[in-house]
């Protein structure tokens, strides 16, 4: 269309405004010249395509820039093997589509900077193909399983439900079976789902494979990320992706009207048999201080009571032990205190086997280990669920749980190990004591001085006269109450050494702060007359009141989608923001703090009414097809063309 446009083109019309002429300016804007490693805009060759910010991450918008030679982040690596674009200041991160909003046909998909995926399918949203000649760059230049694989990946469905029966490269995650020997690999919709549940490790390029879950062998992951539909029997490929929707839509319908009162009273029973633990959390990085005793039977409901009794700015995500060890439920918090409390009974006895040399004392070194397995293994059984307590020895358990166990809660951070803090506030105090010993001996010091100075001046003595044989200088003014004595000099000397020691202990106390206090002032300089990136907003979903909502955090547009997803708990990833009003919200400056935002998965806007219409409409759709068979819901009306009216001749009003 483009070449046509250029071809056919005509003169300068009197009007600008011409309707062939500004299409043929529109499509001007989306060309692109790739020159000396540089992205450059056909429209307007001072500008190009680049990354605005000192410190580069993943997820950050492409932009155009004015045009710099020496500017790192404007110059792009072209690899054509791969058919992707690399920064040339930072080769990890591409040129890529951000897919976590829907598509806009006014802005289209924003374009950012990701890491590099080095997987044949899963990744072709970094895939691109520049055609020279109409200066074009075309996005997800890749084959149909790339595609699937992406978004698949992006929608949160497991990839075997897309590829059936097929072992493929794509990114995904590995964790050990009980017994040790064998790899169970899972795709990154389920690793996501099982994170919580299982110690995973990603799993590196160029070994294909299909993930467990959609294997018919291995059934405690038919269902993958779904809580209700088998990966196995849902097929979701692209020719099979309709009927499946529409099966599980009618069986939805008719699922909603059975009566589901046993379920209720089933939840409440299996939440009054689990086992309540006493916790005490403090937060990261404040040591043993300010502790807060809480009580929960859950991991999420422990969560919770730390962000509220803890005063944290964020949702609390993590949580560490004393010796760094994450926990993800309330069973590993349990299993670590039994095994802590196991350690500390039998610290003596290892200390003496250590100590022992020889064949004999090793055996019987062995010999004891062994029934000590055992018993770990009767503490700790394995088919115990995540927040489940049930497995566990009750004697014991009750024992262990008397006292509260240490928690360090933070939200997002790395651990920082209390006992370090103790020691760097215990050297930190040393070190102010040192400093107001020597600020006070300094004091003494100076106070000595002047007293000798003035009992110097107020005894007015005179100066003796020397005779000299320098002929320059016959006679020499030797003491008299202006010269110093020896007293002085050497006092003097001392608190010229005293302050030197003063001002290396201050020297050695500024050294810990110094880099904080720079990255602090280099991001105020940065920064200036600019409005911080992370914004709280007041988020509920799409369809609902914006009481029921709650608030979400983020420097960006995608890390606020992902922190609405986790907090709305919705059940597939947020894709798209609005207003109350319904318009669409695209840019991270439309969006203010504390301002109140609906989330969708992709849907457009829909208001609370609209959405009860619409439920009533489908209630109804499906009592009729259960009252009056499928059948009733096939009838068309529609008006004949044949059917005439007579016309009908109205009489003229007369005038008088």
């Amino acid at each position: 269309m483009e070449e046509e446009l250029f071809e056919n083109e005509e003169p300068q019309r009197k009007y600008s405004h011409s309707p062939k002429q500004s299409k043929l300016q529109k499509l001007c804007h989306q060309q692109f010249e790739y020159r000396d490693g540089q992205i450059i805009c056909h429209a307007a060759p001072q500008l190009v395509l680049g990354v605005r910010a000192p410190d580069l991450r993943s997820g950050m918008e492409v932009v155009l820039v004015e045009k710099k030679v020496d500017d790192s982040h404007q110059r792009w690596m072209h690899k054509e093997g791969s058919r992707t674009f690399h920064l040339v200041s930072s080769p990890d991160l591409v040129l890529a589509v951000s897919m976590t909003k829907a598509r806009n046909e006014v802005c289209g998909y924003p374009v950012v900077v990701q890491k590099y995926k080095p997987y044949n399918n899963g990744a072709s949203n970094q895939k691109w193909n520049y055609m020279e000649n109409i200066k074009a760059f075309v996005a997800f230049h890749s084959t149909t399983l790339d595609k699937e694989v992406t978004a698949a990946n992006y929608a949160g469905i497991c990839t075997s439900s897309v590829i059936k029966e097929e072992n493929i490269d794509q990114p995904g995650y590995y964790y050990l079976s009980p017994c040790g020997k064998k790899k169970i690999v899972l795709c990154l919709a389920c690793g996501r789902s099982m994170r919580a549940e299982k110690e995973l490790k990603q799993l590196l390029p160029g070994l294909p494979f299909l993930c467990a879950s959609g294997s018919k062998t291995q059934k405690p992951f038919s269902r993958g990320p779904f809580k209700v539909i088998s990966v196995a029997k849902a097929d979701l490929s692209p020719y099979e992706a309709e009927k499946t929707l529409s099966y599980y839509e009618e069986r939805l319908l008719s699922l909603r009207t059975k009566s589901c009162a046993l379920a209720v009273p089933q939840s409440g029973v299996a939440a009054t048999h689990q086992k309540a633990v006493k916790i005490i959390a403090y937060k990261n990085g404040d040591g043993y201080r300010n502790g807060k005793l809480i009580v929960a039977g859950t991991f999420p409901t422990l969560l919770t009571e730390c962000t509220e009794q803890l005063g944290l700015a964020r949702a609390a995500s993590k949580v560490y032990t004393k010796d760094g060890t994450t926990i993800l439920s309330l069973r590993d918090l349990v299993l670590w205190a039994l095994n802590e409390s196991f350690n500390q009974r039998y610290t003596e006895e290892q200390k003496k086997e250590a100590a022992s040399v020889g064949t004999k004392e090793t055996t019987i070194k062995s010999m004891k280990e062994t029934p000590r397995m055992k018993e770990k293994t009767k503490l700790f059984p394995k088919s115990v669920t995540s927040d489940s307590l049930g497995g566990i020895d009750e004697s014991l358990l009750t024992l262990i749980l008397r006292n509260p166990i240490a928690i360090w809660v933070s939200c997002g951070e790395p651990f920082l190990s209390p006992n370090a803090l103790q020691k760097a506030e215990k050297l930190e105090k040393q070190n102010w004591l040192k400093k107001d010993k020597i600020l006070a001996d300094l004091d003494t010091m100076k106070h000595k001085m002047r007293q000798l100075k003035g009992r110097r001046v107020a005894a007015c003595q005179p100066a003796a006269m020397v005779p000299n044989k320098s002929p320059v200088q016959p006679v020499v003014v030797e003491g008299g109450w202006t010269e110093q004595t020896q007293e002085e000099i050497k006092l003097m000397e001392l608190i010229r050494h005293t302050e030197a020691h003063l001002s290396a202990v201050q020297e050695l106390q500024s050294q810990r702060n110094s880099t904080a206090e720079t990255k602090r002032r280099a991001l105020v300089q940065s920064s200036l007359y600019k409005q911080p990136n992370a914004k709280r907003v007041w988020v509920y979903p799409n369809g609902g009141r914006p009481e029921d909502g709650t608030y979400a955090w983020g420097k960006t547009i995608s890390e606020l989608l992902d922190d609405c997803s986790s907090r709305l708990k919705m059940v597939r990833p947020a894709r798209a923001l609005y207003t109350p009003a319904g318009e669409p919200i695209y840019s991270w400056d439309d969006i203010e703090r504390d301002m109140v935002i609906c989330v969708s998965t992709g849907h457009g806007f829909i208001t609370q009414k609209e959405l009860k219409q619409l439920m009533e409409i489908r209630a109804n759709y499906a009592r009729i097809r259960r009252q009056e068979r499928p059948q009733a819901t096939d009838t068309v009306v529609s008006r004949s063309e044949k059917q005439q009216f007579p016309e009908r001749k109205l009489p003229l009003p007369t005038c008088k």
